[in-house]
């Protein structure tokens, strides 16, 4: 990606939601110019270590793609980043997992798309960011 190309929101799909439920094309890291992230399921060689060795995403315990398929969910690690994302970014993984689990996933990228495209410039908002990356559009 060069400076400018927007990422649209066309761009949700399977691959980028991570067994915690982050949507992994809503991050800050996947959307950056330099040194872009693939995303949790992506390839662990082009992550930043502690992204790669996630506990979360690295369990032997969780037998499916989601944390929601393990016997022990939600479990202390995931509540805590949870908590963490509601009170930081206003996203929940539980929240994002409930839907998956309730809805399917297709349900679920359709409202992810609703949800975090910029009305402004129609690229794909950042959780971890106030305002559009793209057109500096405040989030509301």
């Amino acid at each position: 990606m060069h400076s400018g190309e927007r990422l649209l929101p066309a761009s949700f799909h399977e691959g980028l939601i991570a067994p915690c439920g982050m949507n992994c094309a809503l991050c800050i890291g996947y959307l950056r110019d330099k040194k872009r992230c693939p995303g949790c399921n992506g390839d662990d060689d082009t992550k930043p270590r502690s992204c790669a060795e996630c506990s979360i995403k690295t369990c032997v315990e969780r037998r499916g793609d989601y944390c929601f398929e393990c016997a022990r969910y939600p479990c202390a690690r995931l509540r805590r980043l949870d908590a963490r994302y509601r009170t930081k970014y206003g996203m929940s993984m539980l929240g994002n997992l409930c839907s998956i689990s309730q809805a399917g996933m297709e349900a679920f990228l359709t409202l992810e798309r609703d949800r975090w495209e910029c009305p402004g410039c129609g690229g794909v908002i950042s959780v971890h960011r106030e305002c559009c990356i793209y057109c500096g559009r405040p989030l509301s």
